[in-house]
């Protein structure tokens, strides 16, 4: 079974979040695919499947998988996924022209375009969709959640959980915060579930940078770009990004893996209609799997 090893969120290998992309994974079950996920020990893999026989060579069903299960939605997995299918075409169409592609995964369908910027690079634009809010009352510990005190929370934005597919809780703390930022509790998961999220990001607004961990504190994310859809939802709710205003937010510097994400929402309040979270992707590997599962 063929794989690639792409990187998502830079423009140079070895950096940004990697990534394998099965482009036909029809014979593998999601027990398997969560095993061969755990084996390669990427943040995350993500499996393709057609939507059925004579489908449109441009739509896909999806599955996405990280070191502990599966996930609804995933940002950085169907943008590297879309350049992938956009490889495998080669030469049926220009290499110029953008291509765009659906992907179908269980929280929603999402609408990805990509085009080729040279040998074994790629540009690529997700559409998220529309942004929901929550309107959240944080805990008055929230802080120390994260090892941090509450003087080291932004006075000026409050926590608020957004989804664009994942609710995401976004912390926003002071500049220079971050670093110190650590999960410091055994149950963040149900302390965020109480507040109808499922995952928190902390967010410095002012270097537009972020920090994110699955729930157990053990593994960070070098770049999350499904918590970056809803940061970019959050900035344009709270006036700090402009309606279809470009801006880039930066993630994975402390762990030496240094990612930028590009955002845009539209709308305004908590009308924003539509949420583009945009990527580099390069090519590094490609292999085959000589054994699948039991």
């Amino acid at each position: 079974m063929q794989y690639f090893h792409v990187d998502v969120f830079s423009s140079q290998p070895y950096s940004g979040n990697s990534l394998a992309v099965f482009p036909d994974a029809t014979a593998l079950t999601g027990s398997q695919m969560a095993q061969i996920t755990r084996e390669l020990r990427h943040f995350e893999s993500i499996f393709l499947l057609p939507e059925g026989e004579g489908a449109d060579v441009h739509r896909r069903q999806a599955r996405v998988f990280d070191l502990i299960e599966e996930l609804d939605f995933a940002g950085h997995p169907v943008l590297g996924a879309a350049c992938v299918l956009h490889e495998l075409r080669g030469s049926e169409t220009p290499e110029t022209l953008p291509e765009t592609w659906s992907i179908t995964l269980p929280a929603r369908t999402v609408q990805i375009t990509t085009q080729r910027r040279s040998q074994g690079h790629f540009s690529a634009v997700l559409d998220q969709g529309q942004a929901e809010f929550r309107e959240t009352t944080a805990p008055h510990d929230v802080a120390s959640w994260f090892s941090l005190d509450d003087k080291d929370l932004d006075p000026e934005l409050p926590p608020q959980v957004v989804s664009t597919g994942l609710r995401y809780l976004i912390l926003p703390v002071r500049p220079g915060t971050l670093e110190r930022a650590r999960i410091a509790i055994p149950d963040l998961d149900i302390r965020l579930e109480a507040l109808g999220a499922q995952f928190a990001y902390l967010l410095d607004a002012e270097a537009m940078e972020g920090r994110h961990w699955n729930n157990d504190g053990v593994l960070e994310d070098v770049a999350t770009g499904s918590a970056a859809g809803c940061v970019a939802a959050y900035l344009r709710r709270h006036d700090r990004l402009g309606d279809g205003e470009t801006a880039t937010l930066h993630q994975g510097r402390f762990l030496d893996r240094p990612s930028t994400i590009t955002l845009r929402a539209h709308g305004s309040g908590t009308d924003i209609s539509s949420v583009e979270v945009e990527a580099d992707v390069v090519f590094v590997a490609r292999g085959t799997l000589d054994r699948i599962p039991a």
